[in-house]
């Protein structure tokens, strides 16, 4: 075994603790210390097996904590773990645990991460993010995720109380960057045994995280209340934490001027004009998303969708520069790829249609068209699902205004977002409205959602992009790989890309500790604290 000091981020980590706030020189601390946020829906589990989306991930991060977080830039610094060693392999990461608690007291083992780790593959969870273990390349992950091994084979186990290991199948250069991800996170078996699924339930749910869950009301607010028990509480300021549900992005720009919300999206079109009006509070900087309009390739799906001369012909009549341009208004990119244009080591495809005019996308998509024998006398007829959200509404709008001329005639589906993904993963729809953001910086995260065994909603599915990604989890330089799966799916077209994110906020002064040069936007509640005003 040979100590690791390849990773700057812990060496920087073992000289120095992560600990949470650091108060600027010059802050005076508000007296009372709590932060209203919004939510645009209700958090859909509190389970760090079970959480699929970004909202769910924030909140968790308050409850629980895994061996490693990220710092305002991004970089991993320890969290649970204290340090970590690698095998001159590879192959076998060993983690030294610090002493922490549960917010009930006991303390945290290394057999809460074996457990954790476990149930996540385990098939009776139906996690569906079991995948990420397979992704980290965790020895037997695979075949425990397809019911073929026990799940007690994961490549995991507990040396000692404060000592865990992990093995994995390859070398893999970004798996310490997959641990800040709430997949990772342990879990206490006693209390998920003890109340089956209503183990997350205020009351019941005990958490290593900042905070414990003083209360939820599905849909309407969840509220943190700092937890005495956390590691390093004495450097947590933030006392109370509460996340607030609007479905309306304009009433909640309205509720965050009149100070009822410290931190709120801001709407379609607004970015420019709160820029100029409150530019300490208006921010948009590069944010790892990318938004799609995914098609349903399987055989839920619509006849017309399979021949690929029509999706093709979709990609090109959309015009991506007006919506970001003109709707949009916030910073954001038109993409031409899937892969977010910031992630670290990516290189965009170099053949795309960017730079074509957009009259000639135009023409080339009415001879695709025509030759699949469609056009405005016998039109192609979809519907686009999207879930509750003004900017959605006005892009899907866009959309169908782009579409409908070249004999595309698309029918606007709107419903709430916990049916949207239910639809999704079932395959309940023609074209659906979707992001993507990075678990992780690296390029594999947005292309694995595309293998054929990836989340993949449209279940779109070829041999050589499976491979290119297999291919990539060993290779030395992954940039021509991934740009030659990026030139795949520009070929083959599951999907429209329309744009990659910005994150646009407004953001109260009083509230400082958010991280804005974070391109996963992976904030703490911890690292937060308000300033008298």
């Amino acid at each position: 075994m040979t100590k690791f000091l390849a990773t700057t981020a812990l060496i920087g980590a073992l000289a120095m603790p992560a600990f949470a706030v650091e108060v600027a020189e010059g802050d005076t601390l508000a007296e009372n210390q709590y932060f209203n946020y919004w939510l645009l829906d209700a958090i859909k589990s509190l389970d760090p097996a079970l959480n699929t989306d970004v909202e769910g991930s924030a909140s968790i991060r308050s409850l629980f904590e895994g061996l490693m977080n990220e710092d305002a830039q991004g970089e991993m610094v320890p969290g649970v773990a204290e340090s970590f060693e690698v095998s001159d392999d590879g192959l076998t990461y060993t983690f030294t645990l610090r002493e922490a608690n549960w917010s009930n007291g006991e303390p945290v083992t290394a057999e809460d991460f074996v457990y954790g780790w476990q149930r996540v593959v385990t098939p009776e969870t139906t996690s569906e993010y079991a995948w990420y273990m397979e992704l980290m390349n965790v020895v037997n992950a695979t075949q425990i995720v397809a019911g073929e091994m026990d799940p007690s084979e994961l490549g995991v186990r507990a040396v000692d109380d404060r000592t865990f290991e992990v093995t994995l199948t390859t070398p893999t250069p970004f798996f310490i960057n997959t641990l800040s991800h709430v997949t990772t996170f342990p879990v206490p078996r006693a209390v998920v045994e003890e109340h089956g699924n209503a183990w997350t339930q205020p009351g019941n749910i005990v958490g290593n995280g900042a905070y414990t869950l003083a209360s939820h009301n599905l849909g309407v607010e969840i509220v943190f209340q700092k937890n005495p028990e956390y590691w390093d509480a004495d450097n947590v300021v933030m006392e109370t934490v509460r996340g607030i549900t609007v479905n309306d992005s304009n009433v909640a720009l309205t509720r965050y001027q009149a100070g009822e919300l410290d931190r709120v999206q801001i709407p379609a079109g607004q970015y420019p004009r709160l820029a100029q009006e409150s530019p300490d509070e208006a921010i948009s900087v590069p944010r790892g998303c990318s938004y799609a309009y995914v098609f349903n390739l399987s055989d839920k799906g619509p006849e017309a969708l399979k021949d690929q001369r029509v999706r093709e012909a979709m990609a090109l009549s959309l015009n991506r520069e007006v919506m970001v341009d003109q709707i949009l208004q916030g910073g954001q990119r038109p993409a031409y790829s899937w892969t977010h244009w910031a992630i670290a080591g990516f290189a965009e495809p170099s053949e795309t249609f960017e730079d074509m005019p957009y009259e000639d996308r135009v023409a080339r998509a009415r001879e695709l068209l025509e030759e699949a024998g469609y056009g405005p006398q016998n039109p192609v007829r979809l519907s686009l699902q999207y879930n509750t959200d003004e900017s959605h509404r006005l892009l899907a709008v866009a959309a169908q205004q782009f579409w409908r001329p070249l004999g595309i005639e698309v029918t606007l589906n709107n419903v709430e977002w916990a049916v949207h993904t239910d639809r999704l993963q079932n395959q309940d729809f023609e074209i659906a409205r979707y992001a993507w953001c990075a678990d992780y910086n690296e390029a594999s995260t947005f292309l694995d959602w595309f293998r054929t065994d990836g989340y993949n909603s449209g279940k779109w599915s070829n041999a050589e992009f499976d491979e290119l990604l297999v291919e990539a989890r060993t290779a030395d330089d992954t940039a021509p790989l991934y740009q030659r799966a990026e030139e795949i799916l520009a070929e083959e077209v599951p999907a429209v890309w329309v744009y990659h994110y910005s994150l646009n906020e407004m953001i109260s002064p009083a509230i400082k500790g958010i991280p804005r040069e974070n391109l996963l936007n992976t904030w703490y509640a911890k690292d937060l604290y308000r300033v008298e005003q």
